[in-house]
């Protein structure tokens, strides 16, 4: 009989206030032991908080940090064997490449002999390897957060902590980076917790994501679920666009439900668990879920509406549409960049599947 593996890092109802401020209110979370697990939130909403406090830098006011079965809450930072990376990379900058990826394992007392191959191996692995005896003053700032990466992972950290590692990139190097740290994680299996404001970077780099506002985490789950199912309106305000209509639950049909609005439209959405007849609810619809087709077209799709295009903007990969239906409300759509544009004022159609409404307990959009 296979005996479960502990949590590679636990953290237990941690609580932090500053002064008058809570800014980390009963947070509890595991991190399974290879798992790339996001911390994500806007400004302020705590997730640096808890990320310093994992590595001893901020000290809880309630609550445990466990890693790997061990109660480190008290720990000194130097004794938590805890890899760092932040948005500044804190290089050294009169030592070589090699130098600052070694300093780590100097300051531990490895040996040159079993150092030099270490290093290395980690600058191949962040494909720096001839540029072991430049400067940081000589790279870009993409080879710079590589050294800080190789850095902090050749000492074999039991979990690695990055907050906002990728900020202070420009869009492209940023995307580069996001595939780099990507494929390093699933190289060498470590653990990684990772703070952003960013959706997208979270969504295309975790195994799970954690949604964090005012101190509290909101839901966690992999991208798919917390993108798709989200728990609460701020996860579905702030995991991406979405179009927010309030209404009333009138009917059940099977598993779908009828959702009456304001001026007479009705939407079916596939039900959730505990809604009930005459419940108010926010019913969100992503715009990427909603077709767009020619006035008389489309297909048999319940929902599906009459409309005019009032707004249009093309963005590479995607058509960006405002349309107004006949009642009045404007809902966002966003069509692939490979089709032809709508202009603005065409008469079209907007539809979308039962399954493509997002159903939330509440009227307030």
């Amino acid at each position: 009989m296979s005996v479960a593996r502990p949590p590679a890092l636990s953290l237990r109802r941690l609580r932090k206030t500053f002064g008058a401020v809570v800014a980390v209110d009963d947070v509890s979370l595991d991190a399974a032991p290879g798992e790339f697990l996001s911390l994500l939130g806007p400004s302020g909403c705590g997730k640096s908080t808890i990320l310093r406090m994992v590595a001893g830098l901020v000290e809880p006011d309630g609550g445990q940090v466990v890693l790997a079965g061990e109660d480190i809450t008290r720990v000194p930072v130097h004794r938590r064997n805890l890899g760092l990376v932040f948005q500044s990379y804190a290089l050294f900058p009169h030592m070589t490449v090699f130098e600052n990826v070694a300093f780590g394992l100097r300051r531990r007392g490895v040996g040159e002999t079993a150092l030099r191959p270490r290093v290395e191996r980690m600058l191949d692995l962040v494909r720096l390897g001839p540029l072991g005896a430049r400067h940081p003053h000589e790279l870009s700032g993409g080879q710079q957060q590589r050294v800080a990466l190789a850095r902090a992972l050749v000492t074999e950290p039991r979990v690695l902590l990055l907050d906002e590692p990728l900020s202070n990139l420009d869009a492209l190097l940023r995307d580069e980076m996001r595939v780099e740290l990507k494929r390093l994680q699933e190289s060498l299996g470590t653990t990684m917790i990772f703070v952003t404001h960013d959706q997208a970077e979270a969504l295309m780099l975790s195994d799970r994501v954690a949604v964090v506002d005012q101190g509290r985490v909101e839901q966690v789950g992999r991208p798919e679920e917390v993108y798709r199912s989200p728990a609460t309106p701020f996860v579905a305000r702030f995991l991406g666009r979405a179009n927010f209509l309030a209404g009333v639950v009138a009917e059940r049909d099977g598993g779908e439900v009828v959702v009456a609005f304001d001026g007479g439209l009705t939407v079916r959405a596939a039900s959730r668990e505990g809604l009930a007849q005459g419940q108010r609810v926010q019913a969100a619809v992503r715009p990427e879920s909603i077709r767009l087709v020619p006035a008389g077209g489309g297909t048999s799709l319940p929902n599906r509406f009459p409309a005019t295009v009032v707004f249009h903007a093309f963005a590479g990969q995607a058509h960006h549409y405002v349309v107004q239906l006949d009642d009045g409300r404007e809902i966002e759509v966003v069509a692939p960049g490979a089709e032809f544009p709508v202009a603005r004022g065409a008469k079209v159609q907007v539809e979308w599947a039962p399954e493509d409404v997002i159903l939330l307990p509440g009227g307030e959009a």
